[in-house]
């Protein structure tokens, strides 16, 4: 019985080594993508900056306060104009300990430009270089926040915003703030478990309905009151 010649197929197996390759580049392009989405890129090391938590830090008090906020909600400027005196006035008499938790939830809001990464990124560097002037630099960025869907303040007014709240600038502050720095660490910051927007308000741990009313909201929650 004759039988017969198997031919090889070369052109069904270039097809198949082509799919192969494609398949190997997306799960390499898919891997680095993921990898840049979990990078926090560098971290500030200032010691009034938790690494972990992302929070900034202001005040020693035996209460603690911590704020999520987002530099272009407009809830959280409301927050910091109907509370931020009383804030800034039990950081200074040594009531509480202030944690400022930025996070950048709101980057779709400002024309492509990222300014809460932004704003969060120079609030970072200024939290690093020169954090006795700090928290006057954090009320600036509401007493000057921008509307939301517009492009937000340019690298440039927000280095001027620093040295308008009294932030010492050097060339190296300036850099990273216009580099943006920190927008990998500000971007891989969360909001805690259970809320659901910004501003979320803790005191002493626990969450606290936030209703404009600081009287309210903070100094009824202290325990050193």
């Amino acid at each position: 019985m004759a039988t017969a010649t198997r031919k090889t197929n070369w052109f069904a197996i270039w097809v198949s080594a082509g799919v192969v390759a494609v398949l190997i580049a997306v799960i390499a392009v898919v891997a680095v993508l993921n990898t840049r989405a979990t990078d926090p890129g560098p971290v500030p090391s200032s010691s009034g900056i938790n690494k972990e938590t992302g929070a900034v830090t202001f005040g020693k008090g035996p209460d603690t306060v911590s704020t999520y906020v987002d530099f272009m909600c407009p809830y959280c400027g409301q927050f910091e104009e109907a509370e931020g005196k009383t804030i800034a006035g039990l950081v200074d008499d040594g009531s509480i300990t202030l944690e400022v938790h930025p996070v950048t939830i709101l980057d779709r809001l400002s024309q492509g430009t990222e300014y809460s990464s932004r704003a969060a990124s120079a609030f970072y560097a200024v939290a690093e270089a020169d954090p006795d002037n700090a928290y006057a630099f954090f009320r600036a960025l509401y007493e000057k926040q921008p509307k939301e869907q517009t492009p937000g303040l340019t690298d440039d007014e927000l280095v001027q915003l620093a040295k308008d709240s009294g932030v010492k600038m050097t060339a190296t502050l300036e850099k990273a703030i216009k580099d943006g720095e920190y927008k990998s660490f500000a971007q891989s910051q969360q909001l805690p478990e259970g809320a659901t927007g910004t501003p979320t308000l803790m005191v002493n741990g626990q969450v606290v309905p936030v209703t404009y009313d600081a009287e309210k909201d903070i100094v009824a929650n202290l325990t050193s009151r």
